[in-house]
């Protein structure tokens, strides 16, 4: 009912963020941004205010004159909720309630009320609810002070919030439950992680900035049924799928939760174990909305977060997505990936180029052997046909010959000799 209410009747919101005097422009792209994390929470951005400031107010964030012209804007407007583009102190958002009479959030909590709207499978749940608390453990501030959001609305989902009214003795005790609970998922997670390597498919991790493409892409190379929609974290939900390439060759292809710029830190704690799908792939399929104006800016959010979970070692493939609606003349580069490819997911442009730069990446990744295996063992050509690339493949008199790209440490299990 309070959703199909949120619905008919979206919460009015203004939005407001500091910046450095001569940065105004980096911060109407990042209210853009913040604009669209709003609508994808159901709200409705009525007003938007930027102060260029040398530095952030302690006790309000922005300056005393503009928390008064905040206050017009909020009147004027009718707004229900003011929503900060940094991560605001609860000394800030406690006097900034005081002085504009509404409720006042930041992009982290803003965030983590579109997870905890997204969540579906158990372990997002529990990841988001886990983030929601070890966030109210940093705001916590006095004996008994509560963070509940007044009035209901963006920022009042979750079964994390309602926890944050408990002292930190609870929220600690609760976190400490869900923490366990997560270990055994993630047990189970790494369980499945080295059924997939015993069986010697390639991982493939699909990362990018949220709504690049990534979920549309696994969907379009193996039929998957991903939920892909036009929206910020359409969805948290992580898919592996199987995908068999031209040379026969099998990989596992894995999506990840969207990246974005100032995801907050409880989110990539509390969502580790679902990123480390990246850290532990032997290839990075990089998805970036090419139509994007802000997609430079994107690309280097991802490579920051991949660098923050370990994963910034790994070859990374590009691929610039949406090319169907690109400008005329448009000149697009990654300098940091081992190759790019322009596609359209959409209408298939490209695509075909970009299963053959897995194919030749791959290949790259393991020892080139040519070796000849006698008729009697002939499940070793099997086994190299599954798990390798075949390059050549010969009937001759001392047996059948092969070329194929292999991990060692398959030629050391099937004792093949090199020649």
């Amino acid at each position: 009912m309070h959703e199909l209410e949120q619905l008919q009747n979206p919460e009015r919101l203004v939005l407001f963020a500091v910046t450095e005097k001569g940065e105004v422009k980096k911060a109407e792209d990042s209210l853009v941004e913040l604009a669209e994390l709003a609508e994808t929470a159901g709200g409705e951005v009525v007003g938007t205010m930027i102060q260029p400031l040398e530095a952030k107010n302690k006790k309000t964030y922005i300056g005393k004159g503009k928390v008064e012209e905040l206050k017009e804007l909020i009147h004027e407007t009718n707004a229900q909720a003011a929503i900060a583009d940094d991560e605001l102190s609860p000394s800030q958002i406690r006097n900034l309630e005081e002085e504009l009479g509404i409720k006042v959030l930041d992009r982290a909590l803003l965030i983590l009320d579109i997870f905890a709207q997204r969540a579906t499978t158990r372990e997002g749940i529990l990841q988001v609810e886990v983030a929601q608390l070890a966030d109210g453990l940093t705001r916590l501030i006095g004996e008994g002070h509560a963070l509940s959001r007044q009035g209901g609305g963006i920022g009042t989902r979750g079964a994390g919030e309602k926890k944050l009214e408990t002292d930190r003795r609870h929220i600690r005790s609760r976190l400490n439950t869900l923490c366990k609970e997560l270990k055994e998922l993630e047990g189970q997670r790494d369980m499945n992680r080295e059924i997939r390597k015993k069986q010697g498919f390639p991982l493939i991790a699909i990362v990018g900035y949220t709504n690049a493409g990534k979920s549309s892409l696994l969907n379009k190379l193996t039929e998957a049924d991903v939920l892909a929609e036009d929206k910020l974290f359409a969805t948290l939900d992580i898919t592996t799928r199987k995908l068999s390439l031209e040379s026969k060759q099998t990989v596992m292809l894995t999506d990840t939760v969207g990246f974005i710029r100032k995801l907050p830190h409880h989110l990539v704690e509390a969502f580790r174990s679902t990123l480390e799908e990246a850290v532990v792939a032997d290839l990075i399929i990089h998805v970036v909305d090419g139509a994007n104006p802000f997609e430079e800016k994107h690309r280097q959010v991802v490579y920051e977060t991949l660098a923050q979970i370990g994963a910034d070692k790994i070859p990374v493939l590009t691929v610039f997505n949406k090319k169907d609606i690109w400008p005329e003349n448009t000149i697009l580069r990654d300098d940091m990936a081992e190759a790019t490819v322009y596609a359209s997911v959409k209408t298939g442009e490209g695509l075909a180029e970009l299963l053959a730069k897995i194919e030749e990446i791959i290949r790259r990744l393991k020892p080139y052997i040519c070796t000849t295996i006698s008729y009697a063992d002939g499940q070793k050509i099997d086994f190299i046909r599954r798990y390798g690339q075949v390059v050549v493949e010969e009937y001759r008199e001392d047996g059948i010959y092969i070329e194929a790209y292999l991990e060692e440490a398959y030629i050391q299990k099937l004792d093949l000799k090199r020649e």
